[in-house]
């Protein structure tokens, strides 16, 4: 099983943040092999339960999402990527790196190759809001209420998820 990297972020000037769930950073999590690999990404999202919803890169702006934690699996290149709004944490991903974003954190791409390629994914029901400025009050109970998703998207049953944002 990768070896899990955490994030605890608290607010950031208009980026909530999410401050009782870490970021969780899964270092070379799926080994990147065939002609397409973006599919090796979405058969473990969508065997975990977390349904692939895309294929694009990370927005080269801060943001972040209210109604859906987000889990991101670099399969293709390399970024240099700000999490936590403004000023925030920079970590640099390669391909086969899966970052899962608890809903509220703010994420930017702040440089990229030009093969980047990221598959996207939400636990069933949940979404990306894509939220550019301070949240309201609604917002903020809406990331606090946000229900937990089943499983891990990279690990499953026993994994990460349980252990780090456990109920």
């Amino acid at each position: 099983m990768t070896e899990v990297q955490t994030l605890l972020l608290e607010r950031n000037d208009w980026v909530p943040n999410n401050p009782h769930l870490p970021v969780l950073v899964y270092p070379q999590a799926i080994a990147i092999e065939g002609r397409d690999p973006a599919a090796l990404f979405e058969r473990t999202f969508d065997a975990n339960g977390w349904p692939a919803q895309w294929r694009y890169g990370i927005y080269d702006f801060h943001h972040y999402h209210t109604e859906g934690h987000e889990v991101l699996g670099v399969a293709a290149g390399h970024a240099r990527l700000m999490l936590g709004g403004p000023h925030g944490h920079v970590l640099e991903v390669s391909a086969g790196d899966v970052l899962l974003l608890p809903a509220g954190t703010g994420h930017c791409n702040l440089g990229c190759s030009a093969d980047f390629l990221v598959v996207g994914a939400y636990p069933p029901g949940q979404h990306a809001d894509i939220c550019r400025e301070a949240p309201s009050e609604a917002q903020l109970r809406a990331i606090e209420q946000l229900p937990f998703p089943a499983q891990d998207p990279v690990q499953g049953a026993q994994g990460a998820v349980q252990q780090y944002w456990g109920k």
